[in-house]
């Protein structure tokens, strides 16, 4: 069974990139980890950190998706807004299709009023506007047109789905910064925030050295003995 997410190490997530995370990804084999679409609405926004809770939706169909169907307290993506335990990201499978909203703002404000770490949707939010103005991370592909219009059936809660074309399971650990949104197996977070937490602290250190002036021979990649003796005393003084 493979070990939660440290408290330690959910934080180191939140101060590394997801370009970092998924090249970590990739040199353990895993080649499809970032989803493709979703982007974050509130550029201010926290960093996105915290285990998939998810939502499927398929097409809808006129004789069983009657506006109705939201007065049910079952429904999926009800249920799933009043249920979604603090600190996870709700993910919403909506086959790419940004033509009737995954959810507005009501829906997402009450989910960060619980406590949850954020929403992404490979689909479209209505309302973006003022789901942009919350001090929330949400992620979506696109405006969806503010129409009552049913499109999308919710039919699957906390199962496997599709996001943005990465498969991703209920407890991955799912991270979004600017740049888009990562799933990380559970098995591997800890040890991937532990590994690219180290090399971004060595990129960080690389930058400042650059900004000096410095050349990146020997220095990117290390292979001058004396940067690692100014890398350490660079962590001492930085704290880091």
């Amino acid at each position: 069974m493979a070990l939660a997410l440290t408290s330690e190490n959910r934080d180191k997530l939140k101060q590394i990139s997801t370009a970092s995370v998924t090249t970590a990804l990739f040199k353990r084999g895993l080649k499809n980890t970032y989803m493709q679409g979703p982007q974050l609405l509130n550029a201010n926004a926290p960093r996105l950190v915290g285990e998939a809770y998810t939502l499927r939706y398929i097409p809808s169909r006129e004789d069983l998706d009657p506006l109705s169907v939201f007065e049910d307290q079952n429904h999926p993506q009800r249920k799933g807004v009043e249920e979604i335990p603090e600190g996870h990201v709700m993910i919403i499978d909506a086959r790419g299709d940004r033509t009737a909203a995954s959810a507005g703002n009501i829906l997402v404000t009450r989910m960060m009023v619980r406590g949850a770490a954020g929403v992404v949707t490979d689909g479209g939010f209505r309302d973006s506007g003022e789901i942009a103005a919350l001090p929330f991370p949400a992620y979506h592909s696109g405006p969806s047109a503010p129409t009552n219009l049913i499109k999308h059936r919710a039919i699957g809660l906390n199962e496997p789905i599709a996001c943005g074309g990465v498969g991703v399971y209920p407890g991955d650990i799912i991270m979004g910064d600017a740049d888009g949104v990562v799933c990380i197996p559970t098995h591997l977070a800890n040890e991937i925030a532990e590994e690219v937490f180290e090399m971004t602290v060595y990129e960080d250190f690389v930058e400042a050295q650059v900004l000096k002036g410095k050349s990146i021979f020997g220095l990117y990649p290390a292979t001058d003995p004396q940067t690692e003796l100014d890398l350490a005393e660079w962590r001492k003084e930085q704290g880091r």
